[in-house]
């Protein structure tokens, strides 16, 4: 008994584990919201382990659902689930300040540590100011949008539906979430060139980070940004633009998805997915009907994700883009990473490389485990297992159909992808790095 009160005792919460708990939390929260009868249109519960699924799409802003979200829940379902999206995108404690902030109470030194682990940050220097930032841009860049989506749903589905329309797909396409209730994503909008603009620039607002607005606003040229921003930017544009020819290319003669439309539209429809694939689960084609090397590039782009304290998911662009330039770097032979005339530290290489492994390494398993305790092809497999870690939300179909055991596990792995696979490591790793001493140094053959 003693030593279990020693263990408790010496379990501090720090701030990966605040994170970690917190969302876990607000996940079992949601969860019985959502289980309860009220929650459905048919007036039954949905269960505990849907419910569950459900909460933590929601929260981990991914957007993998088990039922149909606009036939399945009712209106009150629905507001649980945008609001667990918008708490899961701003993050637990960015939602706890605001209340703090409104009621007047002193944010304490512990929850600015919090804040700064959630936001990324580097120092603690004007948190409570960037928390301010975070809230007000995100609200003025939701409410934009839904104004920008309402032209199009106010026409289509009435007056009281298209506002409700426009406001949940905004917030879902800013928080990356995926989340739709029109019933068929953004299928019946393919061609619409309002509706894909729109929702896909905000997921690319929402997924490139509140420290890179910070730096838009304050160094209006490229050449000024901060070199996270700098590369941010940059591996985001060549990501989009890549993913976009190459879904165009392969696709362009599919009859299942391009095929059937003009050029425009295929061309509206790749820049969509490539965006979407990213992060955010719409799609405005079939899915499931994606030729299988489409398919597993859109895996290759969803395991790379969004960008750091945004609210997408995936290892993000900046442990990608570390990871090659360190590649490249050793194929030259340089002593040092570089990128925009500045070297990067060896920490930030060695965090890449963990991130990137942690993460392919959760993918890998969950995906072998899946195809014993499932009746789907690998392929279909890894795709699910992937969008689950990268909050993504695209589905070629099987979600559905997993089994209970399948459902705890995808949740799980959404779970590890938002709070983040290194963040759940360092929450509750024990800090063994307490020698005072260094052994010495040995050398291997690697390649």
């Amino acid at each position: 008994m003693n030593s279990i009160r020693e263990r408790i005792k010496k379990f501090e919460l720090n701030p990966p584990r605040v994170l970690t708990l917190g969302f876990g939390i607000l996940i079992l929260l949601g969860a019985i919201l959502l289980n309860l009868p009220i929650a459905t249109k048919t007036g039954e519960s949905i269960g505990f382990i849907n419910s569950l699924f459900t909460s933590a799409s929601a929260v981990c802003v991914t957007g993998l659902v088990v039922v149909n979200t606009a036939e399945y829940w009712s209106l009150f379902g629905q507001i649980i689930i945008i609001l667990l999206i918008q708490m899961g995108g701003l993050g637990f404690m960015t939602m706890a300040t605001i209340v703090a902030l409104l009621i007047g109470k002193k944010i304490t030194l512990k929850e600015r540590l919090v804040i700064k682990e959630q936001l990324n940050q580097e120092t603690m220097s004007g948190l409570v100011r960037l928390t301010r930032y975070v809230i007000f841009s995100t609200f003025i860049i939701e409410g934009i949008g839904a104004l920008l989506l309402s032209t199009r749903f106010i026409p289509t589905y009435g007056t009281t539906k298209g506002i409700w329309f426009s406001i949940f797909h905004a917030i879902s396409a800013f928080c990356n979430a995926g989340f739709d209730i029109i019933g068929n994503s953004i299928i019946p909008f393919v061609g619409d060139f309002v509706v894909n603009i729109t929702i896909g620039l905000l997921v690319i607002i929402g997924g490139l980070g509140f420290s890179v607005y910070i730096d838009i606003s304050r160094n209006r040229t490229f050449n000024k940004l901060h070199l996270h921003s700098k590369l941010v930017i940059s591996i985001t544009i060549i990501l989009i633009i890549t993913g976009m020819i190459i879904f165009y290319l392969i696709e362009q003669n599919n009859p299942d998805t391009l095929l059937n439309l003009t050029k425009g539209e295929r061309l509206l429809s790749a820049f969509f997915q490539s965006v979407i694939t990213r992060t955010a689960g719409f799609n405005s084609v079939d899915i499931s009907m994606l030729h299988d090397t489409t398919a597993f590039i859109m895996i290759i782009l969803m395991f790379i994700g969004g960008s750091p304290g945004s609210t997408a998911g995936g290892i993000k662009t900046t442990t990608f883009g570390t990871i090659f330039l360190a590649t490249m770097s050793v194929i030259r032979g340089d002593r040092d990473v570089v990128v925009f005339k500045k070297r990067l530290n060896q920490n930030i290489v060695n965090r890449s490389l963990a991130i990137a492994s942690i993460g392919l390494t959760l993918i890998l398993a969950v995906s072998i485990i899946l195809t014993i305790t499932e009746e789907s092809n690998f392929l279909d497999v890894l795709f699910e297992t992937t969008s689950a870690f990268g909050t993504v939300g695209l589905s070629r179909g099987i979600t559905p159909n997993l089994s209970d055991f399948g459902k705890l596990i995808i949740t799980l792995t959404m779970y590890a992808g938002r709070v983040g696979a290194l963040t759940m490591a360092f929450a509750f790793a024990q800090n063994k790095n307490q020698y005072p001493y260094r052994y010495s140094e040995g050398n291997i053959m690697v390649g």
